[in-house]
């Protein structure tokens, strides 16, 4: 029996929803559950062929038991390997490599010394900074964000250096980047599963968040969507992410990705909505059920060279499930 283990936090309709959908589908030889653990023995077998991760962002514990369970072959969605080390500063800097769209950024220094750091920790930054360059660079508005994280925490849209200066005090010891504000007439939220199946939903983050899945929207460019799938597809192989979401602001129709580090992305029904909850759930089980029958093996994908060369090194290729070839991308 090839089972799969959904490993979560606080969220109370994605999961069960999922682990239903897997056991409805009654696959010979498949079956899901919520994962259950204690103290973890170091190299032992998980017992799952598949995880997939809501939480280990959060929680160390689960993260160290997630990469001791693929080192004995658990397929883990997403790579707990490569999610530890990844950034939204990296991700910026890898898209505009690969030919996708990127606001200006700039990564900043800490306001205040991380802790266990003081002044003579920081010999090798120049002081003072030579601000207007950057604010030459970025232009305003701009905003200021950090340069790890999610959920739209400690995000302030600044229109001067003034307004800059005034959140950048108070933003202690996080690490945060400076990104042009892109003035968006669409935005949309999409995702992005198995690398290569995209879903389109169209977004407003200026409204409360339980209205920001906009319904009803107007009709898009087709041209434009194309380019919001294929800037979807190349960002998330790039980056090895089998479960995403992926953020653009459309300015002068131009999409900008300005958000892709979401390998937990929100599933919950009472944000997305029916329609979008029902398609993340059919298309996550059909994911999971296709890599739980394939012959992937995950540690052949601990190759940081691939990463950072978007993929494009040799090494030993990524197995597709079968399952997922046949599929046509959705919107």
């Amino acid at each position: 029996m090839k089972k799969i283990g959904v490993m979560f936090g606080m969220e109370n309709t994605f999961p069960p929803a999922l682990v239903e959908k897997i056991n409805r589908m009654k696959v010979e030889g498949v079956t899901a559950e919520f994962v259950k653990l204690g103290g973890v023995k170091m190299a032992e077998p998980s017992g799952y062929r598949v995880i997939i991760d809501r939480i280990s962002q959060d929680i160390p514990f689960y993260r160290a038991y997630l990469k001791n369970a693929v080192l004995s072959g658990t397929i883990v969605i997403n790579n707990p390997f490569w999610w530890t080390a990844d950034d939204k500063f990296f991700n910026y800097a890898l898209a505009s490599k690969l030919g996708v769209a990127i606001p200006p950024t700039v990564i900043l220094p800490h306001h205040k010394h991380p802790e266990g750091t003081t002044d003579q920790s920081m010999r090798n930054l120049i002081y003072p900074l030579n601000w207007e360059e950057i604010f030459d660079y970025v232009g305003f508005p701009a905003f200021l964000k950090p340069y790890s994280g999610g959920g739209w925490k400690h995000v302030y849209k600044v229109h001067s250096p003034e307004e800059f200066f005034h959140h950048y005090n108070q933003t202690g010891d996080l690490c945060m980047t400076l990104q042009h504000g892109v003035e968006f007439k669409e935005y949309f939220r999409c995702y992005v599963v198995g690398q290569d199946t995209v879903h389109i939903m169209h977004y407003d983050p200026k409204v409360p968040h339980h209205e920001r899945y906009v319904k009803n929207p107007a009709p898009a460019d087709p041209k434009l969507l194309d380019r919001v799938v294929k800037d979807c597809q190349t960002l998330c192989r790039a980056l090895g992410y089998d479960l995403n979401t992926v953020e653009f602001a459309v300015e002068d129709g131009v999409p900008y990705a300005i958000d892709f580090l979401n390998p937990a992305p929100d599933a919950d029904i009472h944000s997305v909505g029916q329609a979008n909850f029902d398609w993340i759930v059919n298309a996550v089980a059909e994911l999971a059920v296709a890599k739980a029958l394939s012959d992937e093996n995950p540690v052949s994908e601990l190759r940081w060279a691939s990463f950072l060369a978007g993929g494009k090194t040799a090494g030993v290729p990524k197995p597709k499930p079968k399952a997922l070839a046949r599929k046509k991308v959705r919107t």
